[in-house]
């Protein structure tokens, strides 16, 4: 019995040649950035005026201060009134991954752990954001400690970014530790303080919770909606195919790698099989209704589906709902 449980991972069960290499990079922007090209690219602006490409609204024309050379000259004839038309410069954008690397990000019963799956989104948004010269870092949160890895900009960056978050060593099972995910996020906002785009790869699964209300918000809500009063946030919520579809096997060993938790069950009993997925659905409701509140943008990946595929439906269609969805609260500049 004790037999199929599934091992604790020794290491990474997506090789970095198979994640970033030259040719398995060109591979993934022909799948991926090409079909995306005029979504991502080109589409934050400068957190402050000033000048460069972008134009803004016109206004009355300054004698003595402002140039001539920005004359609207559209609006003035139709105003017959002198208007110029500033610019706002285009800006590197800060790009912040945050990993949940703790215990239960481990599981993968389709040949790749979680873990692995959120670095393989990391990395597809590395490549989107990379070509505009945006600056990309990571924190990876374990039970213990906050690794940082510092944001830089250019594609062997990127390549030292992910083969870092490939080797980083595995944490066994029940390691203990002071960090949560609400703490992880409420981290990042702390010393990030620099506007830009946020990712938090996670499975949003917290030790021991066994809350299924919607009404009632995870421990990492609240962290999450403050994150997103000045970010752009993308919440990459990260499952297994056995975590949603429990199996038909006979009797197995269920253990919370992050707990003491451990009990038998005998899944050829529908009934089990039926209140098992039950929960899981009203779980993973749980999370979206969550994610909902906190406005925020969320992309739910599977061990036992196209990653690739699952992205670039996400960023096609992200587009024309990520103004209503990253509205910031009354009263904050956007």
């Amino acid at each position: 019995m004790v037999a199929s449980v599934l091992r604790e991972p020794t290491g990474a069960t997506i090789p970095l040649s198979k994640l970033a290499p030259e040719q398995a990079l060109k591979r993934l922007e022909l799948a991926v950035v090409r079909r995306m090209e005029g979504y991502l690219h080109g589409d934050h602006r400068g957190l402050l005026p000033g000048s460069g490409s972008e134009t803004n609204d016109a206004r009355l024309y300054v004698p003595g201060q402002d140039d001539v050379r920005k004359m609207d000259w559209a609006v003035t004839a139709r105003t017959q009134t002198p208007h110029v038309r500033d610019t706002i410069a285009d800006r590197e954008l800060e790009v912040w991954a945050l990993l949940d690397a703790t215990p239960s990000m481990n599981w993968g019963t389709e040949g790749v752990t979680k873990r692995d799956l959120g670095i393989a989104a990391i990395a597809t948004i590395g490549f989107l954001s990379q070509k505009m010269g945006d600056r990309f870092g990571a924190l990876i949160m374990r039970p213990d400690a906050m690794v940082r890895i510092p944001a830089r900009s250019g594609r062997m960056a990127l390549y030292s970014l992910l083969r870092r978050l490939l080797t980083e060593p595995i944490v066994p099972d029940h390691a203990t530790g002071d960090y949560t995910l609400a703490r992880g996020i409420d981290q990042l906002a702390r010393t990030q303080r620099r506007r830009g785009l946020r990712v938090v790869v996670s499975d949003f699964l917290s030790p021991g919770e066994t809350e299924l209300d919607p009404d009632i918000p995870p421990e990492w809500e609240r962290p999450l909606r403050r994150l997103a009063v000045k970010n752009q946030v993308i919440c990459v919520e990260v499952l297994d195919r056995r975590e949603v579809e429990f199996p038909d096997v006979g009797d197995i060993l269920i253990r919370d790698p992050e707990s003491d938790f451990a009990r038998y069950i005998n899944t050829s009993d529908a009934a089990a099989r039926d209140r098992f997925n039950a929960a899981s659905q009203a779980q993973r409701e749980r999370t979206r209704i969550a994610f909902r509140r906190a406005g925020v943008a969320h992309i739910q990946l599977r061990t036992d589906r196209d990653w690739v595929e699952d992205i670039a439906r996400f960023v096609l269609s992200y587009r024309r709902v990520a103004g209503q969805l990253h509205q910031p609260p009354q009263g904050v500049a956007k």
